[in-house]
């Protein structure tokens, strides 16, 4: 019995057959919860480079030692201006891109 070739099929294909094609609401939710895990894995990233304990970056910010685990663990949504706190305190450099979509805005 011979066998038969494997197919390969990209990381992409696999992603738009289970989670859904780019624009869909899942695949946006999908997108959105990496971008949230790969924020926390920075800031983790970061305080361990920089040798500080959850809890002396937690008093550089002004949070306690637990928003700081959250944020690195992605288990809550942060406020803008705390996310940007605890990179300051990291001496980091953020960026944010923002992205226009194709709708009109209308002035009421």
């Amino acid at each position: 019995m011979k066998n038969k070739p494997l197919k390969t099929i990209s990381l992409e294909e696999v992603t738009d057959k289970y989670i859904g094609k780019p624009g869909t609401p899942k695949r946006e939710a999908f997108e959105n919860e990496l971008r949230i895990d790969l924020l926390g894995e920075a800031i983790r990233q970061a305080r361990k480079e920089r040798n500080l304990t959850q809890e002396e970056l937690g008093l550089l910010v002004g949070v306690k030692k637990a928003q700081i685990s959250k944020l690195e663990h992605s288990l809550t949504d942060a406020r803008i201006e705390t996310i940007i706190k605890v990179f300051k305190a990291l001496n980091a450099k953020i960026n944010f891109n923002v992205e226009l979509l194709n709708q009109s805005v209308e002035l009421g």
